[in-house]
């Protein structure tokens, strides 16, 4: 093992002169007339840019012609012409009175109970701190929520909600009964 060893530490110094010697010796001079014959042979590649077009304003004659920002436009174009002349099912909800707990977010009314009067459950709606007796068929909240049922300890609602596009949705909603503190 010694004697690898020993070969090794005569070896490595002769290797290491031999690599290096290898590299050759250039002088500066050398070096910057290289950079210069490359730089020199480079030429970059480049295609003239065309003109641009000249611009054309559109003429827009209005006469007689519907509106083309207005929203049933959009609604057309949208979902095209025979889905946007659809007759919507929220027309008869939005054509009756409005009823007083309509002006009120669901969000800020509150259940206090239920009682049974003449065989028929009637909620106790808290809403500005006023209270009210709400049956199944009135309107609560300002989405053209209608009661369809009230059980012991909520209201159920079902809502119409209409989207960007001006169509009508329905969704179904509750109001809990909220439990008071002591």
């Amino acid at each position: 093992m010694s004697l690898l060893r020993y070969g090794l530490r005569r070896l490595l110094p002769v290797a290491l002169v031999a690599v290096l010697s290898a590299c050759g010796y250039t002088t500066e001079q050398e070096l910057r007339g290289f950079v210069d014959a490359e730089r020199a042979a480079l030429r970059p590649v480049s295609k003239a840019i065309p003109s641009p077009k000249p611009f054309e304003a559109a003429v827009y004659d209005e006469g007689g012609k519907p509106d083309p920002f207005s929203k049933q436009s959009f609604v057309q174009s949208m979902v095209g012409p025979a889905k946007a002349a659809k007759p919507s099912m929220a027309t008869p909800e939005l054509a009756r009175v409005r009823e007083p707990l309509e002006a009120f977010a669901l969000d800020t009314m509150a259940l206090v109970g239920v009682i049974s009067k003449d065989g028929q459950n009637v909620a106790l709606v808290r809403a500005d701190n006023k209270l009210h007796q709400v049956v199944a068929g009135n309107y609560l909240g300002q989405n053209l929520g209608k009661v369809t049922k009230i059980d012991g300890t909520r209201i159920t609602l079902r809502e119409l909600v209409q989207d960007d596009l001006g169509e009508w949705a329905v969704r179904s909603n509750m109001l809990k009964l909220q439990e008071m503190s002591k």
